[in-house]
Parts: C-alpha cells; structure tokens; sequence
C-alpha cells in the first residue's frame, strides 16, 4: 500500500487541475444567467478539496514515477474523475427539479470523459446551458486524454511524464517520441488539438450555429464523443454545409494526430500520405461511405444526391466513434447499420481521439494473415512483417494478437452478461460493442433515435465497465488484475 502513495499525490494534483476546469461552466452560467451558477463552486470545492487533501497530506511521497505507477493512475484517472464530473451534473439537474441517481450520473459522466458519447438524459434543448458545455466539455478533455495534457504540467510540479504519456497513450505504439522531451511531445500534441479545436468552432459559426452551439459541437466534433446539446442530435441543424463540416474534422481527428505534429513543427508534411495506417484510415472512411451511398440508392432509400450526403456522414460519423445522427439509420437495409458498428472498431488510428482496437493494429494482423498463408506454401521463406519501409518487431506482434484476444473475450463476457439480464441479442451486443469502442449509439433499442436510458441500472454499470476498459484500452486494466504486477 506504501507503494501507492506516490500515485495517488499526484492524483490529487489531477483532482485540484480538474476541479479548476469547472470554470468554463461557471463562466458560462453566470454569463447567461442560466439559474444554476451557485452550484458550480460547490462542486469545484469539493473536488479541490478532496485533490489538495490527497496532494496536501502526501507531500512527503515525492518521487518518480515507475512505469507500474504510470499503469495505475491512468485507471485510478478513469475512474475516480467521473466521480467528481458527476458532480455538476447531479447538482445542476438536482437545482432544476430533475431527479437522478448516482448510476446515471457516474455512467453519464464516464461516457463524457471517455468520449463514448451515451447518454441518459432527454429533454437536452431544455436543460440549462451550462449543463450541455460541462457534458461537451467532458469530450475535450477526454479526447486527447487528462494525462497526455498532465504531461506538459506536471513537471513544472516536480513529476516526471514519461511513464503517464506511455501508459496513457493509444494503440501499440507507445514509446515513440516525437522530441528529445515527453514533455514537449505531449505539449506539441495538445497544440495540434487546440488549433484544431479553434479552427472547427470558428467553421461552425461562420456557417451558421450559435457561437455556444458552435462551441459545443466542437468540443464533441474534434474529440470525436458525439454528445450534442439537441435531443434531435446533428439533425436539429438540418445543414447539409454544417454536416460537411463535421465530416471534414471527423476525418482529421480520425487520424494520428502525431503526425500533424510532425509535418507542423519538421515540415514534413509527405509524412501524413506515407503513412500506412493514415492512408488506410482516409480508405476505409471515404470509401465505406461512398459504399454505403450507393447501396443507399441502389436500394431506392434516396436519391443519387441525399444518399451521398447520409451515407457518408453517418458512416464517418459511426465509423470515427462519433455517434452523430440526422436520421435515423436503423431504418435503413440491415446490412449497413451493422457494418457501421464493425467499422468503428477498426476504423480510426492510434494516436486519433477515436476509439476501437485502431487501425494500426488491424493492419499488424492482416498482414501477419498473409505471413502465416505464405508459410504454408513456402515453409522457408522469410517475409517480414512491414508498416510501411519499417519492419514489425515480433514483439509488437505478439502483443497485438494478445490484445485482440482479450478484447474478443471482453466483448463476448460483457455481451454475455448482458443477455443474462434479458436483454434481447442485438440490443445486448450492440451495446457491448459501442460500449467498449466508445461510440455511443448501438442498435436495437440504443439506437440513435433512442438512448441508454432503457437499460437497468445493473446494465449501465456493464456498459460502464466496458467503457472503461474501451478507453483503458483493456490490457492496461487486466494488468492490474495479475498478482505479479503487485509483486516488488
């Protein structure tokens, strides 16, 4: 336990950083004076007080953090920070006459942090404001992730940020480091995020949303978490302009936002088209929507040019683990709904804000596939596997195929689990798969005309639990579960 103390002083600095997020939304409250603004400082002193008493207390356990650490605080992030982002959320409605739990709340402000994009409430045009940015905000500042953003502050407090950045950092690529310093990396990085950011609310309000609507829509756009501040989703704008818009910044934060980076601070920007795993994101995105716009009027759902427009959007939208909806797409020939829930597994790069087991590592399996059928034909032949010019270390390989084991297996337990409570197949499965992906919206009766509030509370803690393990990228959590890990 004395090995713990390390890790959660520098959670309580995470608590007081966090706790001072809850600025924006009390900014906003007050600025528009939406009736809740008094709520606010009792929420960011609860939280501030809880992080300084951990910060405060532990002084004395000053010291780098060891890689295990790393492992720990990333998962004791996830799941003690929604508990302070619920906050808000309970105290807000609570102020305006609406009733709700401490399930709904914990699992609505997971899904906000890990920008899986589920929700339990309805009635959103009619909640206060500040309600809407606190939840929007929540996407932000999961997208590119707490701890990557810690990295570039934390030092200045005395605390290393290697170990962070490698435990918190997405797909099997971990180690790479873009600049002499993880500090600057992680900077570099959330600058891309924030040009990004800045550049998507200002196209949003120049092409004719609110500047708040703007500001929301960013926030859930470029971290790709989808929750939107309308019941009616992305179809309340009814803006074919607005949807290219979100179309166009989903794709951009589908990918590898280190290599923005690159091609930003190095200028080289033939990195972003030499890139395999980036080209075969752009592929796959573009070309699946344009798949499923043909199919759409081959079928005689639209016409040549609204099948173009649905089906591209919501198949960007679902494949990037967005979750905006303008129709309802359940509607639509059965075979497509589904494929756009097996995209979003695949379908975005490690390094991107989407979730899902990232594209890199289909492309590891695929071509290991091909390795392993060469083999048969010629036993001896010795073919690499490559990503481009570089050759995959059988390592990597290993631990990709690990990997997909595992998340198989949490998939089909938390699906399991699910049916045991009766609910019916596809909504069971649905549900764990977009759980565990971080989308959102499934099929059956989550889906994007419908929301998770038709689950038990027992069902929301499964699908809470694989949201987690979505963002925690699974191996990280069952790491914690090995009694060698406890071992000194």
């Amino acid at each position: 336990m004395r090995d713990l103390l390390p890790v959660l002083r520098v959670l309580g600095m995470l608590m007081v950083m966090f706790a001072l997020s809850m600025l924006l939304p009390f900014g906003v409250s007050w600025f528009t004076q939406d009736g809740i603004w008094r709520i606010y400082p009792w929420a960011m002193g609860i939280t501030m007080a809880a992080g300084l008493l951990l910060w405060g207390g532990l002084h004395r356990h000053k010291q780098d953090l060891q890689p295990r650490h790393g492992v720990i605080l990333v998962t004791l992030v996830w799941v003690v920070l929604p508990l302070c982002a619920m906050l808000p959320l309970m105290l807000g409605l609570m102020h305006i006459g609406i009733q709700i739990s401490f399930t709904h709340a914990y699992f609505e402000a997971v899904s906000g942090l890990t920008t899986a994009g589920a929700t339990i409430l309805t009635g959103l045009d009619q909640l206060p404001v500040s309600i809407n940015i606190w939840r929007t905000f929540l996407q932000w500042v999961g997208g590119m992730g707490i701890l990557i953003l810690a990295v570039a502050i934390l030092p200045l407090l005395g605390v290393g940020g290697a170990q962070l950045f490698r435990a918190e950092a997405a797909g099997p690529v971990k180690d790479t480091k873009l600049t002499p310093r993880i500090t600057e990396t992680a900077k570099g990085l959330w600058g891309v995020y924030a040009s990004f950011s800045i550049a998507c609310a200002l196209a949003f309000w120049a092409a004719g949303m609110t500047p708040l609507d703007a500001l929301m829509h960013m926030f859930s756009t470029v971290s790709l978490g989808g929750l939107s501040s309308h019941d009616a989703s992305f179809a309340y704008f009814d803006s074919p302009l607005l949807e290219f818009i979100a179309l166009t910044f989903m794709l951009l934060a589908s990918c590898n936002f280190a290599l923005y980076f690159v091609a930003l601070r190095k200028g080289r920007f033939d990195a972003f088209w030499r890139d395999p795993e980036a080209k075969a994101t752009i592929y796959v995105l573009v070309g699946a929507g344009l798949f499923a716009a043909a199919l759409l009027w081959i079928k005689g759902v639209y016409g040549p040019l609204d099948a173009l427009r649905y089906g591209m959007f919501h198949t960007v939208s679902v494949a990037s683990t967005t979750g905006y909806s303008t129709t309802d797409y359940l509607a639509w020939p059965v075979f497509l709904p589904v494929l756009l829930l097996l995209l979003s597994g695949v379908a975005t790069s490690a390094g991107s804000t989407g979730g899902g087991i990232k594209m890199v590592r289909m492309l590891i399996l695929v071509k290991q596939a091909r390795r392993e059928m060469t083999r048969l034909v010629h036993p001896r032949a010795v073919q690499p596997v490559r990503l481009g010019s570089a050759v995959v270390d059988n390592h990597m390989i290993f631990s990709v195929l690990a990997y997909m084991l595992v998340y198989g297996g949490t998939v089909i337990v938390l699906s399991m689990v699910l049916l045991l409570t009766d609910l019916d197949p596809v909504t069971a499965f649905s549900a764990a798969l977009a759980s565990v992906h971080c989308l959102g919206p499934g099929l059956g009766a989550i889906g994007p005309v419908s929301n998770y509030t038709v689950l038990t509370d027992f069902q929301m803690w499964v699908c809470t639990l694989g949201m987690l393990l979505g963002r925690l990228e699974i191996l990280s959590f069952m790491a914690l579960l090995s009694p060698a890990f406890w071992r000194r």
